[in-house]
């Protein structure tokens, strides 16, 4: 059967089918949106609450504990993380990624309904939740910043007008206002004054609640006429408060300003935002703009930026806004420079191809299988909802190399065939069908390669999906090209050989024969001391498991996009104003770099504690430095360290965020009990250990018990006999000392608190506390020291459970030199000597992910080898001739590892995708000597040794063409040209090694083995006839 001849015989039909296979390709690809990686939408939401002045002790047992015990109860749940610092409560619930997210938020909802009664009834509001994606970080950065303006109506213009506008863009997700700081009314009374005059703080308390009311009023109907009636009850800024009525004395009325003073302040103290260039700095709000999945990250960058220019005119003059983070300019970057990859590799395969061809319109011809087939491919991605991203176009850079495969095979038969007197029309017809089982097996078996990729689980699997897809689209439509368009062409375009040839031809045709007689005669050679072969090859293989142990093992590799992250942590003990002094200093020796351009930043912005903050540190282009993001984190570590009180923590952020929550450094590390005694005892011990071990820095645990704390011991006797009650004292210290929210002032756009705290100067020592006096029931004046003792102790900072258990996670960065697969057997060895066995340990994170995928990739790497032996048997109706075929495959992982071990590469997930794919692309060598060697002993009555010979020498030139087209085809990526091009290196490297060892190695390997198993397999059918048996087929 021929599948090529309906077409060679409609030529017509053909160029037609083609020609439309490139038109809804090239109008698919002007509709791809363009990304950095694949869409992954983790379904996660994040549940947060607030308790205003509650330790985080308090916050876990009474907030966190009652919401988990009800989201326990939600289908779908993979990880459920909570951490609890003073005064908030935050969750992450990551649900499975099949899990529908909008189903998920409202089983959330209802459980937090569920939860609310047994929630603290002094809570300010409800939990609420939100939809967040931990896996994408914000795509702009926006920075609204004011000389003159105060720093609330920055916060206010923020929150009303740009949130709102930039929300309502379509494929904007969130906008998060960071730095808040929205206004309030701080009423700050003074303990002294109120003792004086013999009034409790409860009664400023009730009284500032009396006094701002916003109630209906109802109203008027009259015969004719209707009316609103609105009493005028609220009260809008601190000149109104101060005049505020507190109680009466002597007739007389003691107001606000009587006993403190109100002020127009803001309502979060303890948080700060700043931007600084080289020169100078100033304080403002941050806008994150987040996208949701699927949405064209350039195109909705590009629509922002646009809008520019509109959100500025219509801002107050004082105002400005400037954008501090664009992600669209490096993915831009990198899409550019794969699409460079991809051009440059397709030029170099056409050369390649020229090169042994040696004339244009043979050249052409499977050179148009390269754009048919990538341009096809871009018609299935378009069906398919994906992305140009740097995976989906590494997979066509990488495809390039061996989507001319086919073809070159196909026309280098043909041009046999005419070189032997067939004309044009003939040698296509009889060349195609002499090919075409061939072309068909090395498609098949290439394809069944990336299955298993695309049902790997978790979230590498949905990472590397696309890429799968996509690549195996380009071989499918390559082998449909080969099949179809090229033996076309080939009966159209090749016409009787030429016996004149210029110089260029005569010289290389010479030097192919003589690599063809070289090879010849070194092939009579091992096929006479074929035993030396098998030693070799044994050698290989245990070679092979070596190097498997020695190379490092690494994850997702990361990339230069021209900023990276830094996390600083003070010592418990400062103050909110120490800490920000740290912070100036931090960003003070980063702007001394000469790499750095920008920096950015905030303190105790939703981290735990007043004593942390984060910064972004933009650099310049990387035309204008000479140093990668890597080189600079190393070289200004070590003066960071150098800030007494500071732990500064560097990290070049991954493309892709893996876990519920951003830590403090890029790997994490969990330990885990009832005890928390023992947590805090063994979680202390860990870290200090694991400081110490050569593979780690920035070492850091979510655990601190060192933040000071006054414990309060209540005499209840004496407090009862005092007419005070439990709930009278503890409301006393609520109002005092934790930024109580007393009342709601409502306007038109927005809601804002007003806030009793005592007056600066009284909250600065535990000394302080018997300053504070409470009016008993029977109205008695009664200092708190009178019912109460104090105790110095510490707590923790913060308070973490993970799936309902008390947790410590420790999180780390890499030193230079080591891989996160040696961190994790130190760490493991480190854990198993150090830790009782009732505390439990586990990865996190990026950590986690690893680990599960380089547990499951040994048994996808047997998956695939079997897949390929499964339909290369049946291909081949034979038990024994795909293990032929398949002899390839220890030569090149030995030189994949070899070369990633040469070059000081990790073993990462790029990498190992790498070692998946040479198993497809190093067989080809096999199928097209073992095909060859069946049809002449089939055919010509050849023994194995003769027909394998012969294959050998026919395939020559076929198989020098398609090594070498898949070599250059690779070059690039091995390369590492372009914006992150370092990332995909290793990758590019695996494939390149391994190619250039076993493709070559397998030119004589393969006839070895031939010729081994054919003799192994006419054993088999002598000893079944002699036992009466049909012969197998073979």
């Amino acid at each position: 059967m021929n599948l090529s001849e309906i077409w060679i015989r409609r030529p017509i039909m053909t160029i037609l089918f083609m020609a439309g296979i490139l038109f809804f390709g090239i109008i698919s690809y002007k509709k791809l949106p363009i990304n950095n990686l694949p869409n992954v939408d983790f379904p996660t939401i994040e549940v947060s609450a607030a308790l205003p002045g509650a330790n985080s002790e308090t916050m876990a047992s009474t907030v966190a504990m009652p919401l988990e015990k009800q989201f326990s109860g939600i289908s779908g749940v993979d990880s459920m993380v909570s951490s609890s610092v003073q005064g908030k409560t935050t969750i992450n619930l990551q649900f499975s990624l099949d899990r529908n997210i909008d189903d998920a938020a409202q089983d959330v909802n209802a459980a937090i309904s569920a939860a609310m009664g047994v929630l603290p009834g002094n809570m300010p509001n409800p939990p609420t939740y939100k939809k967040v994606n931990p896996g994408d970080m914000p795509i702009i950065f926006l920075g609204l910043v004011s000389d003159t303006l105060p720093i609330t109506a920055l916060n206010d213009y923020a929150e009303n007008i740009l949130t709102p506008h930039l929300s309502t863009i379509n494929g904007v997700a969130q906008v998060r206002v960071v730095g808040t700081q929205r206004f309030a009314v701080r009423v700050q009374v003074n303990p002294r004054t109120l003792a004086n005059k013999g009034i409790g703080i409860n009664e400023v308390q009730d009284a500032l609640a009396a006094g701002n009311v916003n109630l209906p009023g109802g109203e008027l109907q009259g015969t004719n006429t209707g009316f609103m009636l609105k009493p005028s009850g609220q009260i809008f800024d601190a000149e109104g408060y101060n005049n505020l009525i507190v109680t009466y004395q002597n007739g007389y009325p003691v107001r606000v300003k009587d006993i403190g003073t109100a002020i127009d302040g803001v309502e979060y103290k303890k948080q700060r935002a700043w931007f600084y260039t080289k020169g100078h700095a100033k304080r403002g709000i941050f806008l994150l703009v987040s996208r949701q999945p699927g949405t064209n990250t350039v195109a909705l960058a590009k629509e922002i930026k646009s809008l520019m220019p509109m959100l500025k005119a219509s801002m107050p003059g004082a105002m400005d806004m400037a954008i501090f983070y664009d992600q669209s300019l490096f993915i831009k970057e990198s899409i550019n420079d794969v699409q460079y990859t991809l051009i440059l590799t397709v030029i170099l395969v056409i050369i390649v191809i020229f090169l042994f061809i040696r004339a244009v319109r043979p050249t052409l011809i499977p050179a148009l299988s390269v754009p048919l087939s990538l341009i096809g491919t871009f018609a299935i991605m378009d069906l398919m909802g994906y992305t140009l991203n740097n995976l989906s176009l590494m997979s066509l850079t990488l495809a390039v190399g061996f989507v001319v495969d086919d073809a070159i095979v196909v026309l280098e038969n043909i041009v046999r065939r005419i070189e032997m007197g067939e004309n044009a029309m003939d040698a296509s017809l009889n060349g195609s069908k002499e090919i075409g089982f061939t072309i068909l097996s090395m498609t098949l078996s290439l394809v069944v390669v990336f299955i298993p990729i695309m049902f790997m689980g978790g979230i590498i699997g949905r990472l590397f999906r696309e890429f799968s897809v996509c690549i195996t689209s380009a071989i499918l439509f390559s082998g449909l090209v080969s099949l179809t368009l090229t033996p076309v062409m080939g009966s159209r375009f090749m016409g009787a050989v030429s016996h004149t040839h210029g110089r260029f031809y005569e010289y290389s045709e010479a030097f192919f024969k003589r690599m063809l007689n070289f090879y010849s005669d070194t092939l009579k050679w091992v096929i006479y001391h074929r035993k030396y072969v098998v030693v070799f090859l044994v050698f290989i293989v245990v070679g092979t498991v070596f190097l498997a142990r020695a190379v490092p093992k690494g994850f997702i590799p990361t990339q230069d996009q021209n900023f990276f992250r830094v996390f600083s942590i003070a010592s418990d003990s400062i103050s909110f104003d120490s800490m920000v002094k740290h912070q100036e200093e931090v960003i003070k020796r980063f702007l001394e770099d000469p790499d750095i351009k920008e920096a950015s930043g905030a303190s105790a912005a939703g981290f735990p504690g007043d004593t942390s903050g984060i910064l972004f540190c933009g650099l310049k282009d990387k035309a204008e430095r000479k140093s990668s993001v890597d080189q600079i984190i190393n070289r200004l570590r070590p003066k960071l360290n150098q800030i007494p009180g500071l732990i500064v923590s560097l990290v070049n952020p991954p493309l892709i965020t893996i876990g519920a929550r951003i830590a403090s450094a890029q790997w994490q590390y969990t330990l885990q009990t009832t005890d928390i005694d023992e947590l805090f005892k063994y979680g202390t011990q860990m870290e200090e250990s694991l400081s110490k071990l050569p593979a780690l820095t920035d070492v850091r645990s979510d655990l601190q018990m060192r933040k000071p704390t006054v414990e309060i011991i209540i005499d209840r006797d004496k407090a009862s006999a005092l007419g005070l009650t439990l709930k009278q004292i503890q409301d006393a210290f609520y109002s005092a000392y934790s930024d109580r929210q007393v009342s709601t002032m409502y306007t038109a756009a927005n809601q804002y608190y007003v806030i009793l705290e005592l007056a600066p100067g009284f909250t600065e020592s535990p000394e302080l506390l018997s300053m504070l006096y409470i009016k008993s029931s029977n109205g008695k004046l009664i200092p708190l020291s009178t019912v109460a003792q104090t105790r110095q102790t510490v707590s923790p900072l913060s308070v973490n459970h993970i799936g309902q258990v008390p947790a410590a996670t420790i999180s780390f960065n890499l030193k230079p030199g080591y891989s996160i697969g040696t961190a994790m057997e130190d760490i493991n060895k480190l854990a198993k000597d150090t830790l009782p066995a009732t505390i439990s340990t586990s990865f996190q994170g990026s950590a986690q992910a690893f680990k599960q995928s380089f547990a499951s990739m040994g048994f996808l790497l047997i998956v695939t080898v079997v897949i390929i032996y499964l339909v290369l048997g049946m291909l081949y109706e034979s038990f024994f001739h795909p293990l032929t075929i398949l002899t390839a495959l220890p030569l090149a992982g030995f030189g994949a590892l070899f070369a990633l071990w040469i070059f000081g590469r990790e073993l990462d997930m790029y990498a190992y995708v790498g070692m998946i794919m040479l198993i497809g692309i190093v067989k080809k060598n096999g199928i097209m000597m073992v095909d060859f060697a069946l049809d002449a002993e089939r055919h010509e009555g050849l023994s194995a040794e003769d027909s394998i010979f012969k294959a050998c020498q026919i395939r020559f030139r076929p198989i020098m063409m398609t090594t070498m087209a898949a070599l250059f085809g690779t070059l690039p990526i091995a390369l590492g040209i372009g914006a992150g091009g370092e990332a995909r290196q290793p990758l590019g490297i695996c494939v390149v090694g391994g190619l250039f060892f076993s493709q070559f190695m397998t030119l004589y390997i393969t006839p070895v083995f031939y010729i081994y198993i054919d003799k192994f397999n006419r054993w088999i059918s002598h000893s079944k006839s002699n036992n009466g048996e049909a012969l197998p087929p073979h």
